[in-house]
């Protein structure tokens, strides 16, 4: 089926006031004011005022199965509310990015942090090492890598190829320790994954050896658009 809808932004929440239902695909024919999670053109589709609605599953036939060997905190999205899911809960893993999880669970998706991997039967991830006298530009370097391990929970992107870091800079202090300091935005100022995104940031930071605090301010000017997106992340979600 052709769409002649102008693709305009990729987002993983509804603009304020449209219940998205879980799991929907959005596209803004017009101003691009919200964004949507990416799937292909052939699903069931229809429209809402300016905007065209992709029903789309939780998972595919490559998500894998989990039944939960203990109690585990999880961040329902894109709502942000924080929950437990009870030991032999049963889902699907739809996306293992970065060191955390996105796992379908009686229709509604969920986000569990790497440190929670073995609740799933996954290894945590391991720790980071930097060489020996390393300098702040290696330490810059390995935090810009640690920014790419923060993914959307709905988008196989991770935030830096989405656009979302507007500036990161380091501080050295007398002891050897440093501060970083992170400017990271939304595709939806509206999202209820913000403070989980910026968590989700601090804590990788944090793991950088000499790293003793992460700033991380999330802010929204300029606003987000879809140009700011790496050439790589527009091939990965078909905006090319």
């Amino acid at each position: 089926m052709q769409v002649s809808w102008r693709k305009v932004a990729i987002i993983a929440c509804a603009p304020a006031g449209f219940a998205s239902g879980g799991g929907d695909l959005i596209w803004d024919k017009q101003s691009g004011a919200g964004l949507c999670i990416i799937e292909t053109l052939t699903r069931w589709q229809s429209r809402v005022g300016n905007w065209l609605v992709i029903r789309m599953g939780g998972f595919s036939l490559n998500s894998e199965p989990f039944t939960l060997v203990r109690d585990c905190d999880a961040v329902m999205v894109p709502q942000g509310e924080e929950v437990v899911l009870p030991a032999g809960q049963i889902g699907y893993i739809t996306q293992a990015l970065g060191g955390s999880f996105t796992v379908y669970v009686e229709g509604n998706l969920f986000r569990v942090a790497g440190d929670d991997a073995d609740a799933l039967g996954k290894e945590p991830p391991p720790p980071l090492e930097l060489p020996p006298n390393a300098t702040t530009a290696d330490v810059e370097k390995l935090a810009w890598e640690q920014l790419r391990a923060v993914f959307d929970p709905e988008i196989p992107v991770n935030v830096v190829d989405l656009g979302l870091v507007y500036d990161l800079s380091m501080e050295q202090l007398p002891n050897g320790d440093r501060t970083v300091y992170v400017k990271l935005t939304l595709t939806a100022p509206g999202c209820g994954m913000g403070d989980i995104l910026v968590e989700d940031a601090r804590t990788k930071l944090l793991m950088i050896p000499t790293l003793v605090k992460a700033d991380v301010d999330l802010v929204f000017d300029p606003p987000w658009s879809y140009e700011m997106m790496s050439d790589e992340a527009r091939l990965e979600t078909g905006m090319v």
